[in-house]
């Protein structure tokens, strides 16, 4: 077993679902890296039960590389796994485990890689930005962000670690979230007719959304490289009512936005509010107190990095001969570094997403041994380390530097 897959099995073991705490998991990491000579920093949620942590090896400038991975998993519950999803379960070169995939497999590379790191070889930082709940909309690797911005820290190039079967990520969608609030007027529904239903409020709401989309498709920015080249718009819930004779006064639902980087998400968020204004516009006569209120609920932008950066390129080169560039389909913190601190990010881990959130979830060994091999190459050539780090470690670094 190799150093990355022992590190695997020690985050699988951790049920870090975004629902709990993730304390324990940042204490092992933190004190591994601070026990190679890292310089670590916390940054804690409001509850105190989750913090993202923020590491340094190397000197204190500018420059350098940024790795960037969360450690939150999705929930397991009501999916019929085989195999323990908080234990690291090997079936030939496939790992198992919650987690391993997305994206704790990236995660556990770095750890291995650090191990073998000599921080006195650095000339540029090697920055780790380890963060908690990015599956709930990239919230804990903000006040992260934040302050890294503030300090004026400016790596050459961010790497974020999400699975990409290791290919090149440069691109995904930005992301708004709206939870929608009809309010009617209640009544018995054998009155039916004198009463405002607000499901029935809420569905012409969702049918002026469909028309939205129907526009988008036909006349929306367009982005080659994912498998919807255009914005779209997307209701996931609807709820209201308490019983079939009653009218209901309330519905809710819930909708996001996926929006390409050319896309406008001000302009959008104001669409989607004259939709609901013209849902209600027919009825204010008769029903003054009926209402629909649009409430941003998450959002986070997209990333568009363009292959022809110095910093990109140098981190391609890294790359075995042919590795294709992406646009990943799924959001990351990216879009977040990348309008905070203005430098290149790219996206790139081992693994494949068709894994993760599913039962059974799993990474293949070779992924994890890839990862391994760029790791020690991307360091080498963006914090300048010793010739060791670039050529004298084997592919599964199994030997210390």
């Amino acid at each position: 077993m190799t150093l990355t897959e022992e590190w695997l099995g020690r985050l699988i073991a951790h049920p870090t679902v975004s629902a709990d705490t993730n304390l324990p998991l940042i204490d092992e990491i933190e004190t591994a890296l601070m026990k190679l000579g890292a310089v670590c920093e916390r940054f804690y949620d409001e509850t105190g039960r989750k913090a993202s942590l923020l590491a340094r090896f190397g000197p204190d400038a500018t420059g350098g590389l940024m790795l960037s991975g969360h450690v939150d998993v999705v929930p397991v519950a009501g999916q019929d796994w085989t195999v323990p999803p908080f234990q690291m379960t090997r079936r030939d070169e496939r790992l198992y485990g919650r987690g391993s995939a997305d994206m704790k497999g990236f995660v556990a590379s770095i750890m291995a890689l650090t191990e073998r790191l000599e921080p006195e070889t650095l000339t540029a930082p090697l920055w780790l930005a380890i963060s908690y709940d990015e599956e709930i909309g990239c919230v804990g690797v903000r006040p992260m962000i934040e302050e890294i911005a503030d300090r004026g820290i400016r790596p050459d190039l961010i790497m974020v670690g999400e699975p990409t079967s290791m290919q090149l990520g440069l691109g995904h969608k930005g992301k708004m979230a709206f939870r929608v609030t009809a309010t009617g007027v209640p009544r018995h529904s054998a009155e039916a007719p004198l009463a405002l239903n607000a499901l029935h409020l809420a569905t012409d709401f969702i049918a002026g959304i469909r028309k939205l989309q129907d526009e988008i498709t036909a006349r929306g920015p367009r982005e080659a490289g994912y498998s919807i080249p255009h914005a779209t718009v997307h209701v996931g819930k609807l709820s209201g009512g308490t019983a079939v004779n009653l009218v209901p006064d309330r519905a809710e639902l819930l909708m996001e936005c996926r929006l390409m980087a050319a896309d406008d998400p001000l302009a959008m968020a104001e669409r989607i509010r004259k939709i609901a204004a013209a849902a209600v516009a027919p009825h204010r006569a008769r029903f003054p107190e009926a209402a629909i209120e649009v409430e941003d609920s998450g959002s986070y932008p997209g990333l568009a990095t363009e292959s022809d950066d110095p910093a990109v390129q140098d981190f391609a080169s890294c790359l075995p001969e042919g590795t294709p560039e992406c646009r990943v389909s799924f959001g990351t913190e990216g879009g977040l570094f990348a309008q905070a601190l203005e430098v290149p990010v790219v996206i790139c881990g081992p693994g494949n997403m068709e894994q993760g959130h599913r039962p059974d979830e799993f990474i293949e060994t070779s992924q994890l041994a890839a990862c391994d091999s760029l790791l020690l190459e991307i360091v080498h050539r963006f914090c300048r380390g010793s010739e060791k780090i670039a050529s004298h470690v084997p592919k599964q670094m199994n030997g210390k530097l």
